[in-house]
């Protein structure tokens, strides 16, 4: 908590420097407040009760952050309408991040946002706040990010109208920008976390861009949103190795190798990773230079294409099920034709994992990606009902026999019939051993 409030005192700071302009005036200056400020060039309310003025000026004046709390209250509990309640709310909300209280910090936003629901500065520590819980996880977190992201879109739709007050033009500047980044980052943190990387790349972007300082809360997640993107932008290779430099202890070396699998994948080798990671870190900037790119590696062949291949160096019947799935499915009909011929009406010995089991039917998972992804791709009926007791369970691998009927391409499906279950020597489950043989008894001499 104590790392969120630090993240937050520039909206806070920024908040409690902007005195009104009838607050900034002596107390013995109260009766000429009204005239001096219908004088000022932009003009905010005034409070024209002397006693109103000089509690809210005893209290925004207050030097001890917990003073200046109290007094505030004070304040708004005697003068809830004030034309300067905002101001005040405003300032509260300083004092309790400079005090370290930030379940007040937190409940003084919420206050600002029932009276002023376009208050930039509300907005953006809420944003933040709620993005701070739902990046420590818990079965909360996804409604957290919600929450986040509700803020840091208001956040976004207030701030072009947010006036500069009495800041001067770099302050507004450096102001605007750093909330513009805090609400572009909350968006962007919930759209990553709901999968939605279009969106997820834009915000993260936007946030990055704006920030006065690297910040790897933004930097990571824009390279997860890049690198996880189909198709993947190259781009994100560079955000990786920034938020590697933010990083401590193993974390560094995590982010390397992810964004180096990535890179291995996406450019065909590892080939340049290296130098890349040089021009990375060497850079003063954590945005990639104009016309940064990664060479991607040559598609691979078609399924078609590597049908082809596959029946040209090798016997149908010394293929593997895995093989056979890629021919039948590949839209190749030529490729397809000389595997099925081979196949068709003949009886296999396969070994596949269960899906579902019934003494009769069994769906079974015969390529290993269909087996990691818990997909059937056998249809198998079997010769006659299993006993209970032979009924595999589901996610076992079972061997068995049985005759190639018919396929269908698309989802891939192989259906066999005459199924039998096969024990690890290769016999028949559940059939009688043989007989003993019997010996003629020797003759007498």
């Amino acid at each position: 908590m104590k790392k969120f409030l630090l993240a937050l005192f520039l909206v806070c700071s920024l908040a409690a420097t902007v005195v009104p302009y009838a607050a900034a005036q002596a107390p013995a200056a109260a009766a000429q407040a009204p005239a001096a400020a219908a004088q000022a060039p932009a003009q905010k309310p005034q409070i024209k009760d002397p006693a109103e003025y000089n509690a809210y000026v005893n209290a925004v004046q207050q030097s001890d952050p917990a003073a200046k709390a109290q007094a505030l209250e004070a304040f708004l509990q005697t003068y809830p309408n004030s034309v300067m309640k905002v101001d005040a709310l405003v300032a509260l909300m300083g004092a309790y991040q400079q005090a370290g209280n930030a379940s007040k910090t937190i409940d003084s936003a919420s206050r600002i946002l029932q009276a002023d629901p376009n208050n930039v500065r509300a907005l953006a520590l809420l944003a933040y706040y709620y993005r701070s819980l739902a990046a420590q996880g818990g079965p909360d977190a996804a409604k957290n990010a919600e929450q986040s992201a509700e803020y840091g879109q208001k956040g976004l739709d207030a701030l072009p109208n947010t006036p500069k007050g009495d800041m001067s033009d770099a302050d507004f500047t450096k102001f605007h920008n750093e909330l513009m980044a805090i609400f572009d980052g909350a968006v962007g943190f919930n759209a990553l976390q709901k999968k939605d990387l279009a969106l997820a790349q834009k915000d993260l972007r936007e946030a990055v861009q704006d920030e006065s300082q690297p910040n790897i809360a933004d930097i990571y997640p824009l390279a997860t949103a890049d690198l996880e993107a189909k198709p993947m932008n190259p781009e994100g290779f560079w955000f990786a190795i920034k938020a590697a430099q933010l990083a401590q202890g193993p974390g560094q070396q995590q982010i390397l190798d992810y964004a180096a699998k990535k890179y291995k994948r996406y450019h065909g080798s590892d080939e340049g990773w290296a130098d890349l990671v040089k021009q990375a870190q060497g850079s003063q900037s954590v945005m990639p230079p104009a016309g940064f790119t990664v060479a991607a590696a040559p598609p691979p062949p078609s399924p078609a294409e590597q049908a082809a291949d596959l029946v040209k160096s090798k016997d149908p019947k010394q293929m593997s099920f895995a093989e056979w799935q890629l021919v039948l499915s590949s839209g190749n009909a030529q490729a397809s034709d000389a595997v099925w011929s081979v196949l068709k009406d003949k009886p296999v010995k396969l070994v596949a994992n269960v899906i579902s089991a019934s003494p009769s039917k069994l769906t079974l998972a015969g390529s290993a990606d269909d087996i990691d992804d818990k997909k059937a791709d056998i249809n198998l009926t079997m010769t006659k009902p299993l006993p209970a007791k032979f009924v595999p369970a589901v996610g076992t691998l079972t061997q068995f026999q049985a005759t190639v009927s018919s396929y269908t391409p698309s989802p891939f499906m192989l259906t066999m019939t005459d199924g039998v279950l096969l024990d690890k020597s290769g016999n028949p489950i559940g059939a009688a051993p043989a007989a003993p043989a019997h010996k003629a008894p020797a003759k007498k001499q």
